[in-house]
């Protein structure tokens, strides 16, 4: 959220934010309701400084008749304020439904555009594989090696629905473990969190009110989450941490929920999109600096880009444009993995800094090393979701007599090189 004062002073700037985001929001009504509130506020405050004195008065030891005087007026205090009080509460609803609706200013360096097809793209890495054979989708793949199973998931959990099994299962499990070990040498504190969140922890990083559709709910009106930030962005809501502890970097681990409210009829097989996945985020709480966001930045994406170089997988990254920027973010990067049949790249992680937008709602603060007590800059990465990573890692390293090669840095967790060298079991 953006500090209303920031919004006044600079009224055009944000303007320019909505409309490069393409967000609907109409910020001189936003500063007319200010306004109002403002007055309301200033007029409710006077009233209830009224009404003190004149308790005040009463207390002090007054006659019948100045008593009498003193309790009429009281009430006629108590009635406007009444009055008032009801119109302040009706504004300041108003009020921050439209401030929930600002979004944070992007960088400059945000290139122009509605969707993901404008994102321009600023690194390509590795070698694009080449079959000499016919090769086959993941689902192919998994389905004939017994990795995975479609459609007893379908049954048993409805559309999008899956099972891993056997190797499928297991090469999850590798490539958890292999990303602890990576991710957590860069100095990361690890983290298991709620998938099970607050409403108020989805206002507070900018997945409410607009994602609402694609969050699923509980019957006491509680949320799963779809990524891990959200419950880790609330683990220090509320308070003023120690400046002397940042930046503070969490690895945070989360089954994750998408009802995936606006994709029907796209990517309905297989693994790309599923309802319920797993996620592991790098999350970084850091000073309130320009400088210090883009730093981190560039170290989380880089983290990211290095832990997919690492399983030998061909990736590009993109700088996402204006329409593909989050109400929250300031700037975002996208690195997406090649997926061999489909013939195009496929996201994998999304990596984001937003300044005190997050913090804001969330009250994070801390206190410098001059006593000065401000907002946090808060900023996230994926390091790597399950099963998604599947999909472009048995596609790439499949081979023609069905097997798939396992990347070096996970032969320790699996114990082989590869799947599907020897006979797979039947399906039971």
């Amino acid at each position: 959220m953006l500090d209303i004062k920031f919004i006044r002073e600079n009224k055009d700037l944000v303007k320019e934010a909505a409309r490069k985001k393409y967000i609907d929001v109409d910020i001189d009504e936003l500063i007319e309701v200010d306004d109002k509130r403002r007055e309301l506020l200033s007029r409710v405050e006077k009233k209830r400084a009224e009404q003190n004195a004149v308790s005040d008065a009463i207390s002090a030891g007054v006659t019948d008749r100045e008593r009498n005087t003193l309790i009429d007026k009281m009430r006629i205090l108590k009635e406007e304020l009444q009055v008032e009080e009801e119109e302040l509460k009706h504004t300041m609803s108003v009020w921050r439904e439209i401030m929930l609706q600002v979004p944070n200013v992007p960088d400059m360096s945000v290139p122009e555009g509605n969707s993901d097809g404008d994102n321009k793209e600023i690194k390509v890495w590795g070698e694009k594989p080449t079959f000499s054979f016919t090769p086959k989708s993941h689902i192919d793949i998994m389905t004939h090696l017994d990795m995975a199973d479609f459609k007893r998931g379908v049954k048993v959990s409805g559309f999008r629905g899956y099972f891993l099994k056997n190797d499928g299962a297991l090469l999850s499990y590798a490539i958890w473990n292999y990303a602890q070990d990576f991710f957590l040498a860069r100095g990361f504190t690890p983290m298991i969190v709620p998938a099970i969140v607050r409403r108020s922890n989805l206002y507070g990083t900018g997945h409410l009110p607009n994602e609402a559709e694609d969050l699923y709910k509980t019957q006491d009106e509680d949320f799963f989450a779809g990524t891990a930030e959200v419950a880790t962005m609330g683990y220090y809501a509320d308070e003023v941490i120690d400046g002397s502890k940042l930046p503070i970097k969490f690895l945070s681990f989360s089954p994750c929920y998408r009802r995936e409210a606006g994709s029907h009829g796209k990517d309905t097989k297989g693994l790309i999109r599923v309802h319920e996945f797993f996620k592991i985020e790098q999350v970084i709480l850091c000073e309130a600096a320009h400088d210090e966001s883009v730093k981190w930045h560039e170290w989380l994406n880089r983290n990211a880009e290095e832990f997919i170089e690492s399983l030998g997988i061909p990736y590009h990254t993109v700088i996402n444009c204006g329409g593909d920027v989050g109400l929250s973010q300031v700037k975002k990067y996208d690195i997406e993995l090649w997926v061999p049949m489909e013939k195009k790249y496929r996201e994998i992680s999304s990596a984001s800094y937003f300044h005190d937008f997050q913090t804001r709602r969330f009250n994070i603060k801390y206190r410098d090393q001059n006593g000065k007590v401000q907002y946090a800059h808060s900023l996230n990465c994926t390091a790597i979701p399950t099963p998604r990573i599947l999909v472009s890692l048995v596609e790439n390293f499949q081979r023609e007599d069905g097997s798939v090669v396992i990347p070096k840095v996970l032969r320790k967790y699996m114990n082989k090189d590869a799947i599907g060298t020897e006979t797979p079991k039947a399906a039971a």
